[in-house]
């Protein structure tokens, strides 16, 4: 697959390395891309750096959103006209000490952080994944054939669903499947399984899943 990695710090920054070691094309992108040459360099394979814009125009299969949650509305709108029907995977997760009010207002509102990404990239496919784990797990923990981290995700449709589910397997961790994206509080920073490095079946039996 074409991978565009919105936002290429720990958690994007891993994850494309660990797509470009499973044979995927990843494009990082950020508004200086320059700035991404020795992530690149340690990517290897078929990875480069693009600007943010580059990357939407790329046509990929799978967008990675790992930007910090404040960046959300404007990317949203700033490239509404590119990522209608995308599979775009949200990594991020609103922490109001960084993010400022408007994480709040999401923390508290009637939508979790998911449904409310959805509704911003409204033309998209949506899924949630890869906002639980730790960045030093995702990093050093990836490619395991034994006692494997799991993955909670949830999708918005199929499309989403499939794509979201093999690229987890892609890189050496299990995914678990929790349901559509109102299914997705316990995901949630503070709850139940955010931060949890766990195994599926411990996974499945935090979140009441099989």
């Amino acid at each position: 697959m074409k991978i565009g990695i919105i936002g290429s710090g720990n958690i994007g920054g891993n994850l494309g390395k660990h797509w470009a070691k499973a044979g995927h094309e990843v494009l990082f992108s950020s508004r200086h891309p320059e700035e991404l040459n020795d992530l690149v360099r340690d990517a290897g394979g078929d990875a480069k750096a693009v600007s943010v814009a580059e990357a939407w125009e790329a046509n990929a299969d799978a967008y990675l959103l790992a930007t910090p949650f404040w960046a959300v509305d404007k990317t949203a709108e700033l490239y509404a006209g590119e990522y209608k029907n995308k599979v775009i995977i949200d990594a991020t997760n609103p922490y109001p000490d960084r993010d400022g009010e408007m994480a709040q207002e999401v923390r508290d509102g009637n939508l979790n952080s998911s449904e409310y990404v959805a509704t911003r990239f409204n033309t998209a496919r949506t899924a949630k994944a890869f906002n639980t784990i730790h960045a030093e797990h995702l990093k050093e923990r990836a490619f395991r054939e034994s006692d494997k981290l799991a993955i909670p995700f949830a999708a918005q449709d199929e499309t989403s669903k499939q794509t979201t589910e093999q690229l987890i397997r892609d890189i050496g961790f299990d995914p678990v499947y929790v349901g559509d994206l109102a299914a997705t509080k316990d995901m949630e920073v503070d709850h139940k399984v955010y931060g949890k490095s766990v195994t599926a079946d411990e996974m499945r039996d935090l979140l009441g899943v099989r």
